[in-house]
């Protein structure tokens, strides 16, 4: 069983990069839940969702403390980084987190995931490039059934960025 923590403020793509997640285990035939958290703002308000993702039952969807967290604004690092239990890992969005986390018993990554995605061309894509950090560090779910959770997941109107969300993942996956 993997339990993520995912965290950032509205508009960052948080919960989708849960859903998309989410999707891409149950495409796998795991057992998964998402359960998102945020405040009443629609954009610019914090938000966050958890997502566990087993091979067996999964006894509740709340994640008191996680294998991983992905965080992608400063607040976000503050609020979630001693929820990580030691020896897990926590990804951290350092295009606009200027400040290391402090954990020594986890493993951090720092990925510019906001300039990455402006890099592309679309800042809107930042938690794609976190998305691919994890996976490849996690391998909990194939780049495939990912690909395949953005048909899902994203309206078909935006099913024409879908090659730039993949393009964003790859990138993703370069920071280890």
């Amino acid at each position: 069983m993997h339990e993520l923590l995912v965290a950032g403020f509205g508009g960052q793509g948080v919960l989708v990069l849960g859903q998309l997640l989410a999707t891409a285990g149950m495409l796998e035939g795991k057992d998964v839940t998402w359960f998102p958290s945020y405040g009443p703002e629609q954009r610019g308000g914090t938000c966050n969702c958890a997502v566990v993702v087993s091979e067996e039952d999964i006894g509740s969807p709340m994640v008191n403390q996680s294998d991983t967290a992905i965080v992608m604004n400063l607040p976000s690092l503050e609020r979630f980084e001693d929820t990580v239990r030691p020896g897990g890992l926590l990804i951290y969005n350092s295009s606009l987190i200027d400040q290391a986390p402090t954990r020594s018993d986890v493993k951090v990554i720092a990925v510019p995931a906001t300039d990455v995605a402006e890099e592309l061309g679309n800042s809107r894509i930042a938690n794609l490039v976190a998305l691919g950090c994890f996976i490849e560090a996690t391998k909990l779910v194939s780049l495939q059934s990912i690909e395949d959770s953005l048909k899902t997941v994203l309206p078909a109107r935006h099913h024409r960025l879908i090659p730039l969300n993949m393009e964003a993942l790859s990138k993703g996956r370069q920071y280890q």
